[in-house]
């Protein structure tokens, strides 16, 4: 694991942060990105590693790509990058404005295409790499009404790393791209998208418990050291999915059902 450089965005807080901090402690050199240049400073104090931060707009392609040369500057090449920023809101369907799916678009589906589009030359020139996108559960199983546009856009994170996945795999064998799908985790994503309660890792929420950051990010670590094209961090979620695609109107009945 040694040596390695891989770049992190969405590293100020969350998973990104305990990620940085987990991959630091084993020997990687950093690169973590968001847009809280205050934070980032402090994540980095904490890595114990080489560590290069640099203040970036995700939603913006211009600053994904200089995040990319910035990297490369530093450190010759890179071999892991991590798509992981990403918000939310609380809102239905039908309560979504132009203006919240525009800004969630741009943060959570486009920023991971910016991500990809800028490392991906790089790796092939290297013949070798590995690209994270963290996704979400609620991408492949849309149980959260609220999460609508959220959904809505991390499914589409799911469905372009898979393309990604496919069009490399003849050509470029050693470039490994992979998708992470976390449930519910304690961060502050709840409360940014206006969630009235923060979940508490450990306790239970519906049908899984709720983790922490710490728990996801050292999942991530086993998936750079033994990559695989998904990984579900809670392994609750596996069962929930077979349970939608074999029956989506019973699965919705059994969802909305009064309980007694």
């Amino acid at each position: 694991m040694s040596d390695k450089v891989t770049v992190i965005t969405g590293a100020s807080s969350g998973i990104g942060a305990a990620l940085a901090i987990h991959l630091g402690r084993k020997g990687h050199e950093l690169v973590l990105a968001a847009r809280r240049e205050a934070e980032l400073n402090q994540v980095a104090s904490k890595t114990g590693a080489r560590t290069l931060v640099v203040k970036t707009d995700v939603a913006r392609k211009v600053e994904v790509e200089r995040l990319r040369d910035l990297a490369l500057k530093e450190y010759g090449h890179v071999d892991v990058w991590v798509n992981n920023a990403g918000m939310g809101i609380t809102k239905p369907v039908i309560d979504l404005t132009d203006e919240d799916m525009d800004e969630i678009f741009a943060v959570v589906l486009k920023s991971v295409v910016y991500g990809m589009q800028a490392i991906v030359p790089h790796f092939k020139n290297r013949g070798q790499g590995h690209l994270i996108n963290v996704s979400s559960f609620l991408g492949r199983v849309p149980l959260v009404s609220y999460r609508s546009i959220y959904s809505a856009a991390k499914s589409g994170v799911n469905v372009l790393t898979a393309n990604a996945r496919v069009d490399l795999k003849k050509e470029y064998p050693n470039i490994h791209v992979s998708l992470v799908l976390p449930g519910t985790v304690d961060t502050d994503f709840h409360r940014v998208a206006g969630t009235p309660t923060r979940p508490v890792a450990g306790t239970r929420l519906g049908a899984s418990i709720v983790e922490s950051a710490d728990e996801v990010a050292s999942k991530i670590v086993s998936l750079i050291e033994h990559p695989a094209p998904e990984l579900y961090t809670n392994r609750n979620m596996t069962d929930l999915v077979l349970r939608y695609y074999q029956d989506v109107a019973k699965f919705e009945d059994d969802m909305t059902r009064p309980r007694s």
